[in-house]
């Protein structure tokens, strides 16, 4: 069983608010259509996944979900010029804005055979649970809403995220919060596990460090030319030895390498990606720097083994950042991450992990903004590889605490008060 890792206190006011919304009529009725509506949810999913939608080509899958969003009574859709497609469902009483956001893309590039299996409960295929289950709960919500009519008190905003995975580095949720729109609060919904709530944002700064030089013949050229490949072995050995801190958690990898022509060449070019992460920006930003640091030792040590070499054919590095996730942490009693877990209490879902990780929630969490990510229904296998698959087993537990989170942030009207406060 996973560690449950610490878990907020519950707030005394969110969990009355919690349990006024449970009593409601409308409430129980929106509860009812996502029971009621698993067949045609899980229908929509599948469609969902086998829409092509990698990382930086997500436009078709954004295109068939703004259909769906209109079709589901959302009058005021678009996509926006980073590719997100973004739905406003209007609230009653000037309340908070909440945006509710499942992104559109996937690990997998065009080609890839996307077509859905079932055998009973699961449903196999590539996507079909990150982040086809995602979209499905969000737009589950929203037919939930407008099936019992109720009324928010503030404004929601629906989104399908672009740039989630990957070196995609989150750019739609970046866009979502460039300021031009009011947003007060934020939940995501990209895991199918329910019993797991995203409280904190695990920061991720990525580069792409090249050495390169002039590169030459593995005998004619030896002791006149250095290798870059052995540069960068330099500068492995030297990181391969950091040790970064538990508490706060901050890792490191150098997740791939490639370089090299042949095997009697003194290679004159050599890359490699580096993935570095924590919840503290300050940590990050040091292993950063020291990282950094040992890429241009590896270099300098290189270029000082073979001193015949002349300045011609010195190695010389190349660093490109592609990746830059904000890293952050929330009080205990942010009003989203209390509504997840009050939530949770009221339906009988033990909280199993309350962790930080790396999603959407990101930026806005490193801006101040309260925001969670919670799970959408159901259990994914094998994520990110051509043999994931999704159980679909109470998945409408996904919909069903997705909108009483909402429901808790942005209130119905005339009858339950907001608890998201409304930013300046």
């Amino acid at each position: 069983m996973a560690t449950k890792d610490r878990v907020p206190q519950l707030e005394p006011k969110m969990i009355e608010q919690i349990e006024k919304l449970s009593s409601m009529p409308a409430v129980k009725a929106a509860f009812d259509i996502c029971a009621q509506e698993v067949e045609r949810a899980m229908a929509e999913q599948v469609r969902i996944s086998e829409i092509e939608s990698p990382t930086f080509a997500e436009k078709v899958r954004g295109e068939a979900i703004m259909e769906l969003m209109k079709a589901y009574g959302l009058k005021d859709v678009v996509m926006d010029p980073s590719g997100n497609v973004v739905g406003r469902r209007p609230g009653k009483d000037n309340g908070p804005v909440l945006a509710i956001a499942a992104h559109l893309d996937t690990v997998f590039p065009a080609g890839t055979n996307l077509k859905v299996t079932k055998e009973g409960p699961i449903y196999r295929g590539p996507g079909i649970g990150d982040n086809a289950s995602g979209l499905r709960s969000m737009l589950q919500v929203l037919r939930a809403l407008e099936g019992a009519k109720i009324e928010t008190a503030g404004d929601i905003l629906f989104v399908g995220t672009v740039g989630e995975e990957g070196n995609g580095d989150i750019r739609g949720a970046k866009a979502l919060f460039d300021g031009s729109r009011k947003i007060d609060g934020f939940m995501a919904l990209d895991m199918a596990d329910v019993y797991t709530v995203q409280n904190g944002a695990t920061g991720a700064h990525r580069w792409r460090i090249a050495i390169e030089g002039q590169g030459g013949h593995s005998y004619i050229d030896y002791a006149k030319v250095p290798s870059a490949i052995h540069a960068m072995c330099r500068a492995g050995n030297i990181i391969a030895d950091f040790d970064p801190p538990e508490n706060p958690k901050t890792t490191f990898t150098i997740g791939t390498i490639k370089g090299g022509t042949t095997v009697n060449t003194i290679a004159a070019r050599c890359e490699v990606d580096v993935d570095m992460r924590s919840v503290d920006l300050k940590e990050l930003e040091d292993l950063e720097a020291r990282v950094l640091a040992a890429f241009e030792k590896g270099v300098e040590l290189e270029n000082a083994r073979w001193p015949k070499a002349d300045a011609e054919h010195q190695l010389r590095l190349v660093k490109t950042q592609i990746g830059n996730r904000p890293a952050g942490q929330q009080p205990d009693d942010s009003p989203v991450v209390q509504a997840a877990l009050c939530a949770m209490q009221k339906m009988g879902l033990e909280v199993k992990q309350c962790r930080s990780s790396s999603t959407d929630a990101n930026k806005p969490i490193s801006i101040g903004v309260p925001s969670v990510c919670i799970g959408t229904g159901g259990v994914t296998h094998n994520e990110h590889s051509l043999k994931e698959f999704f159980d679909s087993t109470e998945m409408e537990k996904g919909p069903q605490l997705a909108t009483l989170v909402t429901l808790a942030m942005v209130g119905v009207a005339g009858e339950a008060a907001p608890m998201l406060p409304k930013l300046a």
